[in-house]
């Protein structure tokens, strides 16, 4: 199993950093009932998608997507590297400003907003700059540390949940075209591309990869309905972050914190800068692709420092939801045509090799 399982924890830990804070309420607020289906069809298109780029990735052992399309061509590459380029500079930016946010109206909001931006960007990049080793090194400690408190939490969760609110489950494909749908399609796309970067790192079985996946499905479900069954639809429809308001209604008696909240949120945020480390990891090794001569130390201190001025340009919550609206069209662009470029190239190659032995 081996770096099958470091490669499984990073799949699962970046994206239980995104499930549980904004995945609820994008979901909640696309329908008012019968929430089951909208996380159906997202659950299915990741796991389409998933699939179809391992299986184009196979086709090309010991190489990352950078490249894979460096050698189609210099068209191919600026087609696709350029928009995950863009796409991972937004994610950073988005991600470090939101999240800094939330940091702030939940449980910091006597701290300077700069201050937590600096601590979520230096750690990140402080991780990134040691390299892909130390990165999977990072995710197994903090798994061992901090997906035993999540997996207790998420349990915990269900204390005060009302069965009957789950009714009517019947709705009507309506939330396709909601705005707040289709941003919820981050917590989807955001996490599975750095299977594609760390081929020449680390070797995975897919179906580890598949279990992994498979592994996140209760809690893209509960993430949404323990809300809804605690809060109700219209309540929980109110609340920025329905998840962490339930959680801070948990009361546990025989455990010695009044607030398990603390202990949930940390561990997501730990969880949040392994995948900002990733992200930055990413966007570092396509620039030190095509600026070979600059270190990749030095890439990051730059990038860390763009990211962070940038931040300042986002001065409030409706700018990071333009933002994050805007990221949306590039989400899906890069969801939809990463993977099955990755495939069909790989389909191209081998009928090519084949052809080249007879």
């Amino acid at each position: 199993m081996g770096k099958s399982l470091h490669v499984m924890l990073m799949y699962i830990v970046s994206h239980l950093g995104l499930i549980f804070f904004l995945y609820p309420d994008n979901i909640i607020s696309s329908t008012e009932q019968g929430h089951w289906l909208p996380i159906l069809i997202g659950i299915t298109v990741h796991f389409i998608f998933i699939y179809i780029y391992m299986k184009g990735l196979s086709f090309f052992p010991k190489k990352d997507i950078i490249t894979i399309y460096s050698e189609i061509g210099k068209g191919t590459a600026f087609l696709f590297i350029v928009p995950i380029f863009l796409y991972f500079i937004m994610i950073l930016l988005i991600t470090v400003r939101a999240y800094s946010g939330i940091i702030t109206i939940v449980f910091l909001s006597k701290t300077p907003l700069w201050a937590i931006i600096l601590l979520l960007i230096s750690i990140s990049s402080y991780i990134a700059a040691k390299g892909v080793e130390v990165m999977f090194r990072t995710v197994f400690l903090l798994s061992i540390l901090f997906l035993p408190i999540i997996l207790f939490i998420f349990f915990a969760s269900f204390q005060n949940v009302d069965w009957r609110y789950a009714i009517p489950f019947n709705t009507d494909f309506s939330f396709i075209t909601e705005r707040s749908y289709l941003e919820g399609f981050f917590a989807f796309s955001g996490g599975f591309l750095f299977l594609g970067f760390v081929q020449p790192y680390y070797s995975y079985d897919r179906k580890y990869v598949l279990w992994a996946a498979a592994f996140l499905i209760p809690f893209f479900i509960f993430s949404v309905y323990i809300p809804v069954l605690t809060l109700g639809q219209p309540t929980s429809a109110t609340t920025l972050l329905p998840y962490v308001v339930t959680v801070d209604a948990i009361n546990i008696r025989w455990l010695m914190f009044d607030r398990v909240t603390m202990f949930f949120l940390l561990s997501l945020l730990s969880f949040i800068m392994l995948f900002l480390s990733l992200v930055t990891w990413k966007i570092i090794r396509i620039l030190s692709h095509y600026l070979p001569s600059i270190k990749p130390f030095n890439l990051s201190i730059v990038l860390s420092a763009a990211v962070f001025f940038s931040c300042f340009l986002i001065p409030d919550w409706k700018d990071i939801e333009q933002l994050f609206w805007w990221n949306t069209f590039l989400r899906f662009y890069i969801l939809i045509t990463i993977p099955l470029s990755i495939f069909i190239f790989g389909l191209l190659k081998k009928r090519k090799d084949k052809n080249e032995t007879i």
